[in-house]
């Protein structure tokens, strides 16, 4: 069973973190499943996959023909020596010598004339097969290069889509840092598995198989000789796999708390600064980095054991061979041309266990990265459409709100509690309350960045959770109090909602939000660039493009969360008279600090810890509410 905990992660900082329900140690998942699933993406790519792994098959193939050919030379050579040193003998004496080796006169001078040409021709296929291994170990490589990079693309495109879909709820749980870094970092080490270490372990499969069967064929007394240790390496890169599968895990999440806190001084450079943070925030970012330079030392001080120990096997099998095949040379029972090639195919043995401690440093990292990968597009969405949704269509305006209540974690205490209230189409409903008292949160319900926990939210009539996500907000305009604008230009800003918007469409709502002045104040006016989150623009700037932004969709229902608050006083009289004709027509929800911005609403909402206390237009709330009434005295005075 797994339950989600609130646990302090690395860097300090509280993140969402799975957690074992019968103890207290995070649960590390040591299974191969989800880098299974990873590998599961070949698929989308069979004339890759069949050019790759169709080009490694043939050079592994061209690999394994070059011992039978050097035996070929050596005994070439052997037999012509003999050949020479038997025929340089006297005449008397040939005979009974080339009997001796079981040949004749004429045999042996056949072998001694075609000695050449059979050197030549041996030679001349090895530098053949060499160039059809380089041809073919080239297209093997970049073809599964070009897999891996597509596998990437689609990871990271799906890890985009799916963040940009998860509800309001996920975010608040997790950090930013974390969740680029498994976009990043995570699929970068399933691409390399995918690119490098699947193709290894696939040639150390062939090359391990093919060679254990050629030196079984050739010398099976030998081969037995070998055998023992194969089970025992093996066994060897399975208990490490299991030991450093958690380690990887860790070094994942050290990496995301350090990119956590990157990000963080980064966005928040200017608040560093200004406080003269500097000293303590790079303590921070070095007790971050101590953890992560930890966790990796620990690491690799067991892939520091798992190298000799693959040398160590290698060389005694080596060891055992070379004494064995010796006294087989000794009795006469293997030429030196079989020992070579009986050497070499031994290599093709050991050589995969040599790969395979760098096959199994590759899975073990990308096993750990795609569990966190898997763990975000796995994420069921709190807020999703229903099955059989429809989309909502043009609407009127018309809000209610019955009895409806709202927490942000289950079981928490409740932020709404019995709202309800109705909207009529094309009035303007004002909230106003202290800081707390769930002004936000109400506006958050409407375009369903959260869903409520009891009651329900209607738009004409119909259920919000009833209808398409996409058709829902694309009737809400929202202003919100952070402002938030994009790299590119003040017009692509303005036109986000709507990218195909003509330029005097996007001048209009510019001009509506008294935000076409100052855009014609600058050299290149709407292509003017917009720095890293509008830092080249003032506050008040950059209010009136996200109202412009808002006001360029053409909405039915218009949502300004205390969107004239970053604006001076004149500033705001524009604005609010540009808004007062906008909003003819349309259901406006409204939250202000400043009375002065709300006396006009049909309805003002007074909010106290999540309950409506108070509700009226602006002189029925004098008279009537207490709250409202030192709210409207003390910013008088």
């Amino acid at each position: 069973m797994q339950v989600t905990r609130l646990a302090t992660n690395p860097d300090g900082r509280r993140g969402q973190i799975g957690w074992d329900a019968s103890g207290g140690r995070p649960r590390q998942k040591t299974n191969l499943r989800n880098l299974a699933r990873a590998i599961g993406y070949v698929r989308r790519y069979r004339w890759l996959v069949f050019l790759a792994y169709g080009s490694l098959f043939i050079a592994t193939a061209a690999q394994l023909v070059v011992p039978q050919l050097v035996q070929n030379i050596i005994d070439t050579i052997t037999n012509a020596f003999a050949a020479g040193r038997i025929l340089s003998l006297p005449a008397v004496v040939q005979p009974a010598a080339a009997q001796q080796l079981g040949k004749t006169i004429q045999e042996l001078t056949r072998v001694q004339s075609n000695a050449n040409g059979d050197l030549l021709l041996a030679m001349a296929a090895i530098v053949g097969l060499a160039l059809l291994l380089a041809v073919f170990a080239f297209t093997q490589s970049f073809n599964a290069e070009r897999i891996s990079q597509n596998v990437a693309y689609d990871l990271r495109s799906e890890l985009f889509a799916k963040i940009q879909r998860l509800s309001f709820s996920y975010h608040d749980r997790n950090q930013t840092g974390q969740l680029m870094i498994r976009a990043t970092d995570d699929v970068e080490k399933v691409r390399l598995f995918i690119g490098q270490g699947l193709v290894f372990a696939l040639q150390a499969i062939v090359l391990l198989v093919t060679a254990l069967l050629v030196l079984a064929f050739t010398n099976p007394a030998l081969t037995l000789v070998v055998l023992p240790i194969l089970p025992l390496a093996f066994g060897v890169f399975f208990v490490f796999g299991m030991i450093t599968q958690p380690l990887f895990i860790q070094v994942q999440m050290r990496i995301s708390a350090l990119n956590t806190v990157l990000q963080e001084n980064l966005a928040g450079l200017k608040v560093v600064k200004a406080f003269a943070r500097e000293p303590q925030e790079r303590a921070r970012f070095a007790r971050s980095a101590d953890d992560l330079l930890g966790q990796q030392l620990r690491v690799a001080r067991i892939f520091s054991f798992l190298f000799p120990i693959i040398f160590l096997m290698a060389n005694l099998g080596q060891a055992a061979v070379l004494y064995f095949g010796g006294r087989q040379i000794v009795e006469g029972t293997l030429t030196l041309g079989e020992w070579q090639k009986f050497s070499l195919y031994l290599a093709f043995v050991f050589f995969p266990m040599g790969h395979l401690g760098f096959i199994i440093n590759l899975m073990s990292q990308a096993n750990a990265s795609a569990q966190r990968i898997f763990e975000i597009l796995d994420t069921e969405n709190e807020v999703q459409d229903k099955p059989g949704a429809r989309a909502l269509g043009e609407i009127k305006g018309d809000v209610k709100f019955e009895n409806v209540g709202f927490r942000y974690f289950k079981g928490g205490d409740p932020v709404l509690a019995q709202v309800s209230f109705h909207a009529r189409a094309g009035q303007t409903i004002a909230l106003l309350g202290a800081t707390g008292s769930g002004k936000t949160t109400i506006i958050n319900l409407l375009p369903r960045f959260y869903d409520v926990s009891e009651g329900r939210v209607l738009i004409d009539g119909t259920d919000v959770r009833e209808v398409t996500l996409e058709s829902l907000r694309a009737n809400i305009g929202i202003v919100l109090q952070e402002t938030t604008l994009f790299t590119g230009t003040l017009r692509d800003n303005i036109a986000f909602g709507k990218p195909d918007a003509t330029m005097e469409q996007v001048i209009a709502a510019a001009k509506a939000a008294a935000a076409h002045e100052f855009i014609q104040e600058f050299p290149q006016g709407y292509d003017t660039p917009v720095g890293e989150r509008g830092s080249t623009l003032s506050g008040g700037q950059k209010q009136r493009i996200a109202i412009a932004r808002a006001l360029l969709l053409n909405p039915r229902i218009l949502i300004l969360d205390d969107s004239t608050s970053s604006v001076d006083l004149a500033t705001e009289y524009r604005i609010q008279q540009a808004l007062d004709k906008l909003m003819q027509g349309r259901t406006s929800f409204v939250i202000a600090q400043r009375i002065s911005t709300v006396v006009n609403a049909d309805q003002i909402l007074v909010l106290d810890k999540g309950r409506i206390v108070a509700r009226g237009t602006h002189e029925e709330l004098l008279e009537t509410s207490e709250i409202y009434a030192e709210i409207y005295s003390s910013q008088l005075q």
